[in-house]
């Protein structure tokens, strides 16, 4: 049976149309790929280490309006405690023309000595300004600005808690991983804080696994110690908290994830908290906020976490006046 020409001219039409829609589609979802925003996520430790910090992270993001595998995209770099991988993974970070970079203490320098233009959002326990990542707190200007984690101030402040628990002790062991920035203004401010309670401080000096059981083969029992913050350290939190144990080592840590794994008290900011505040940082330019326009943010509370089973296992009998200084005790 014939069909009429005007038929078979639609029918030609109708098919070229399809034809040219399988490659129409293909090319602009292609294209809406390619407008997702990346954001990069370069950090010195593992990702099993900081597991609740980028929960904390993607929790802030999403806050902002951006949730990961949706709108949004991130390339995660992991040092897995080898700063020397740094400068390497950011400058892969710049050549990958992601959105916003979020880096931590060692890896914030180098992010931005390594780009001018690409907003990046730091987390550091280093002084901002001081260490030259921005101009001002307030003003930050330039393409950086970010999270204050602790401060090279925090070890004075632990050292002060670890005091009142050993009152006695004429002098008080402190560990650093000398490659992280933060360890030598650490230092310094243990030692100002030492000097005012008429104590001494040791500096003991660890990046590895057989260096951290180094150092705590030189201490004694019932000698007193406190970390610095690190993300080696954190990482190593398991290796920490069991040789501290058992040498019987009076250690105060800085994070509470540390006191979580068993380890006799803690001090300092909310890790989480922090990595919340830096995603919705991340968010805010993602929106289009200038990073110099966003000052940067300080911990506004630091937390005392005291494990009383650690506690009774290390024979110690806690003063009810730091007891009642606690923000939380974990039975």
């Amino acid at each position: 049976m014939s069909r009429p020409l005007g038929w078979q001219m639609r029918r030609r039409d109708f098919i070229k149309g399809l034809a040219g829609s399988a490659v129409t589609l293909p090319l602009a979802a292609r294209a809406q790929q390619k407008a997702i925003p990346v954001v990069g996520f370069i950090n010195s430790a593992s990702p099993k280490s900081y597991a609740p910090n980028v929960k904390g992270f993607l929790q802030g993001l999403k806050e902002a309006g951006y949730i990961e595998g949706r709108n949004v995209s991130i390339e995660y770099r992991w040092a897995e405690g080898q700063y020397d991988r740094l400068p390497a993974m950011a400058a892969e970070l710049v050549r990958h023309n992601v959105t916003v970079i979020v880096a931590n203490t060692p890896a914030a320098p180098i992010v931005k000595a390594a780009t001018a233009t690409i907003p990046v959002v730091f987390l550091t326990g280093e002084d901002p300004v001081g260490s030259g990542l921005v101009v001002s707190l307030n003003r930050p200007e330039g393409n950086v600005t970010g999270i204050a984690v602790t401060g090279p101030v925090l070890l004075g402040k632990q050292l002060g808690v670890l005091h009142q628990l050993v009152p006695a002790a004429t002098t008080i062991s402190v560990l650093v991983n000398p490659p992280n920035p933060v360890s030598e203004p650490s230092i310094e401010g243990a030692q100002e804080a030492a000097r005012a309670l008429g104590r001494q401080v040791r500096v003991l000096n660890a990046s590895t696994e057989a260096e951290i059981d180094k150092a705590f083969a030189s201490l004694a029992r019932a000698d007193s110690l406190v970390v610095a913050p690190d993300s080696v350290f954190i990482a190593r939190r398991d290796q920490l908290v069991a040789l501290a144990a058992r040498g019987g080592v009076l250690t105060i840590y800085p994070f509470r994830e540390f006191t979580s794994a068993g380890g006799l008290m803690s001090y300092g900011a909310s890790l989480p908290e922090r990595f919340h505040q830096a995603g919705i940082y991340a968010g805010k330019i993602l929106q289009g906020a200038k990073p110099g326009d966003l000052p940067v943010q300080q911990p506004t509370k630091y937390e005392l976490v005291i494990n009383l089973k650690a506690t009774r296992n290390l024979g110690l009998k806690l003063p009810p006046s730091l007891l009642a200084l606690a923000d939380e005790v974990i039975e």
